[in-house]
């Protein structure tokens, strides 16, 4: 009986790729679902810019998608370690 490959997820190249497009560290670790909303979520606060409270929810969402990202992966990780 041969063993499913295990997919480690790299932290950094989690918070890199939400620094680059909102969302998509989430995607990376396969969190697709959280990763779509964050993105559409992202672009109604860019259009909410429109009538000033969308800066200040931009870099909420851009900051505390980046800080889920690198933790969702650590967390993906120790499962992967621990055989869950």
């Amino acid at each position: 009986m041969t063993d499913t490959p295990k997919f480690y997820k790299d932290p950094s190249i989690a918070v890199i790729l939400s620094f680059l497009v909102c969302g998509l560290g989430q995607i990376y670790n396969g969190q697709y679902a959280k990763g779509f909303t964050l993105m559409i979520f992202y672009g109604i606060a860019w259009w909410l810019t429109v009538i000033v409270i969308g800066f200040l929810i931009v870099p909420i969402l851009w900051i505390t998608g980046m800080v889920d990202a690198y933790q969702s992966a650590k967390r993906i990780n120790e499962r992967l370690a621990a055989g869950a």
